[in-house]
């Protein structure tokens, strides 16, 4: 009857081995998740920072050259109707 008591017991004991393992296991990888997410976080933010800065940049940009821009995109566009519609008469003769 003690055998099988310490049978029993020494079955338990590997069984709380094989859990406590398990549980540092899963310590371990939700440690190693933690420090990823944490480093993607500080790369998203970085990221963002850049995003940022580029389109205050690119408002700037906008505000002291677009006006120019504007003009060239409708000039373009009155040359090629222009061109379209000469190319039409001419087909017509």
């Amino acid at each position: 009857m003690h055998g099988d008591l310490d049978d029993e017991i020494g079955g338990l004991r590997n069984q709380v081995r094989q859990l406590r393992n398990v549980a540092q296991d899963i310590h371990t990888e939700a440690k190693f998740q933690n420090d990823f997410l944490n480093q993607l976080q500080m790369i998203m933010i970085k990221a963002e920072a850049g995003v940022k800065n580029n389109v205050r940049r690119l408002n700037k940009s906008i505000v002291q050259y677009g006006s120019r821009n504007v003009m060239h995109v409708i000039a373009f566009a009155l040359l090629v109707f222009f061109i379209v519609y000469m190319l039409s008469k001419m087909s017509r003769r």
